[in-house]
């Protein structure tokens, strides 16, 4: 079953002139100098769900976190508040306060349309914890903001994979659903799992191994995708199952980021016959800082990026597919000398008639290099979330929703 099926919508909602509350994920980039914010991309993917719900006469107050304490990031989102006003086109208030008597009062106070944006809220220790959803939903911040509510909306699902009190806490005593940011993310991905939308190509890269190979072991044993394309150091571990020498420069490197350990799971998947592709050859740079294109049989520099040849198959196994999913830069793209193959590779994703799933913020600045953000099928907002969510592993925010439709909306969960 879709698991969009299951999930309770705006749209199962009784909210028109309600109060409601909204957890957004609005964590942005931010220059530790000048406290700026740098990307503004994940506050304009909410204004969809916020510009309805005040449409819909909604009291809304939206929460949200910023970075972790003790870190340059963890600001207040007083920032975030006026570019959320600019984006929506619609005034935003904004209080230093979360669920103290100030915000309460604030709460209180707003008219029907009217959108309030609560202080950062990992000023509450309570943010910081993962529990069970039954725990949460005792937490001070539940209890003392649930009983200004009618309902409560998650549109976060760049934090779904995250068990905290705004999360997975007031599903617990509110009636709940996904904002249209959630929605849009479970639909998109979830076509990646639908067996009658086939091909399906997934190129898989970045340096977050660990995480990539649980993907390629759940689409695996799925048998969800037709080819698997390997990149970054994804595809080093799998040419390192296959026997091939990567020199010692390399073998150095993907011991200290702790992928050796992962041979004989990538081997394993070899050996069951697994649609996996690796590079024909890579960018490389000597030992006296000379860049050259070399195959995968005679490297002899440090591997920074896919060579022409890899993109040149890659691309006509692109060409076909139905649906291309993309992770992860294809090499060091914070080095413009070998940024070439993500971008030839994203480019040809683009170019395809395929419905494309692109996650991480790499990938999405290649896009808009290449003027692509209105033909891109699906900019996926998540990180970690997105990892488990391709991973099949379930979100704890999602799966909060998920419950409290079945206790307050319908028995069973299903639509």
């Amino acid at each position: 079953m879709n698991q969009i099926d299951e999930i309770p919508l705006i749209d199962d909602l009784n909210i028109d002139g309600k109060r409601v509350l909204v957890r957004l994920d609005i964590n942005s980039p931010i220059d530790p100098e000048t406290g700026r914010i740098l990307d503004d991309s994940r506050i304009r993917a909410h204004t969809p769900t916020l510009r309805e719900l005040s449409e819909r006469g909604c009291r809304i107050v939206a929460m949200s976190h910023q970075g972790r304490p003790v870190t340059d990031d963890f600001v207040s989102l007083e920032g975030h508040a006026r570019l959320l006003e600019k984006h929506l086109g619609l005034p935003v208030k904004f209080i230093d306060d979360v669920i103290g008597p100030a915000a309460r009062e604030e709460i209180k106070k707003l008219e029907p349309g009217e959108i309030l944006l609560l202080e950062n809220i990992r000023i509450v220790s309570e943010e910081t914890v993962e529990a069970l959803p039954e725990r949460h939903a005792n937490t001070f911040l539940v209890r003392k903001l649930a009983p200004l509510f009618d309902a409560y909306v998650n549109d976060a699902f760049a934090t779904a994979h995250r068990s905290q009190p705004s999360l997975v806490g007031f599903p617990m005593v509110l009636p709940s659903a996904a904002g249209r940011l959630m929605e849009k993310e479970v639909r998109a991905l979830s076509r990646a799992f639908n067996p009658e939308e086939t091909p399906k190509v997934f190129v898989l890269g970045g340096g977050k191994v660990h995480d990539t190979i649980r993907i390629i072991e759940y689409i695996v044993k799925k048998r969800v995708a037709e080819r698997i394309l390997t990149t970054g150091l994804v595809a080093e571990l799998f040419l390192l199952a296959k026997g091939v020498d990567l020199g010692r420069g390399n073998m150095e490197l993907l011991e200290r980021k702790g992928v050796l350990a992962l041979i004989p799971r990538a081997r394993r998947l070899l050996l069951q016959g697994a649609p996996i592709e690796t590079p024909v050859d890579f960018r490389v740079i000597r030992k006296d800082g000379s860049i050259e294109d070399q195959p995968v049989y005679q490297v002899d520099g440090l591997i920074r990026d896919v060579g022409p040849n890899t993109v040149k198959i890659y691309r006509e196994m692109m060409r076909e597919a139905n649906i291309i999913v993309m992770r992860g830069p294809a090499g060091v793209m914070e080095d413009p000398r070998f940024r070439e193959g993500t971008r030839s590779l994203v480019k040809a994703a683009l170019e395809s008639s395929a419905f494309t799933i692109f996650g991480g913020g790499h990938l999405t600045a290649i896009i808009r290099e290449l003027g692509g953000l209105d033909s891109a099928g699906h900019l996926s907002t998540g990180g970690g979330a997105l990892l488990l969510f391709l991973a099949g592993e379930p979100l704890p925010a999602i799966e909060a929703l998920k419950i409290s439709a079945r206790k307050f909306l319908r028995k069973g969960g299903a639509k």
